[in-house]
């Protein structure tokens, strides 16, 4: 289960980070300060953890069920941000509201680093305790101000093009998801399951997906046909 979370972290840590190759200088320095701020200032909520108190919240069904909440919903957000930004390069405009949106997630640097910021301090304080908790957070905060800019750079040399950092980034949110469901559930549901299956409410779900369907399908001929008569 620790591996897994650990995987989960890693996963985050790189999404983040290739997200900041999306932003320009000014944000990234800023993203990169608060992240170093926030990391150099837990340092005394940090030396109150133990390894038992951490495997009991991974241990922990209701909590894991309320990170599962939390990633899902950031999740969600990085990958509109993925298909906003794929739209705005095949369509060349957008509407004036949908520019202000992917600005918006484009700002957005995501709330899970903040975990993973915390968790990396408290294992380099369990790591090395004859070294002051004060000094060894604020050497991490340095190291987060520096690998933070540096690793976006690096995406932008090794994967110049936007649109391959789009799909790498959009992969690595699939990936997060993936981990994530078995990482925080942990064969947990909030609802209890049936053995039975409800045909009817089957037919209902299906119906519901085909008229959605049929209603995509119609707008989009809608505006084909519109867009070849303007043209």
């Amino acid at each position: 289960m620790e591996i897994l979370v650990t995987v989960l972290m890693i996963l985050v840590a790189l999404s983040f980070i290739l997200k900041q190759s999306f932003g320009k200088t000014w944000t990234i320095i800023a993203i990169s300060a608060t992240a170093a701020v926030f990391t150099g200032l837990s340092w005394p909520l940090a030396i109150e953890q133990s390894k038992s108190q951490i495997s009991t919240w991974l241990a922990d069904p209701a909590l894991m069920l309320d990170t599962a909440v939390v990633l899902s919903v950031e999740i969600i957000i990085q990958i509109s941000f993925c298909i906003m930004a794929v739209n705005l390069s095949a369509e060349g405009q957008m509407p004036k509201w949908k520019i202000v949106l992917y600005r918006i997630l484009r700002w957005f640097p995501g709330v899970l680093i903040f975990p993973v910021l915390f968790s990396a301090l408290v294992y380099a304080i369990f790591s090395f305790p004859g070294v002051d908790f004060r000094l060894t957070a604020w050497i991490m905060a340095a190291a987060t101000v520096f690998l933070i800019p540096c690793g976006a750079w690096l995406f932008r040399k090794a994967v110049p093009e936007k649109d391959l950092r789009l799909e790498l980034l959009f992969i690595l949110n699939i990936l997060t998801a993936l981990f994530g469901i078995v990482g925080t559930v942990n064969g947990q549901t909030a609802v209890e399951g049936f053995s039975e299956v409800d045909w009817s409410a089957s037919a209902g779900i299906a119906l519901i997906t085909l008229a959605g369907a049929a209603c995509g399908l119609a707008w989009y001929a809608v505006r084909l046909k519109k867009k070849n008569g303007n043209n």
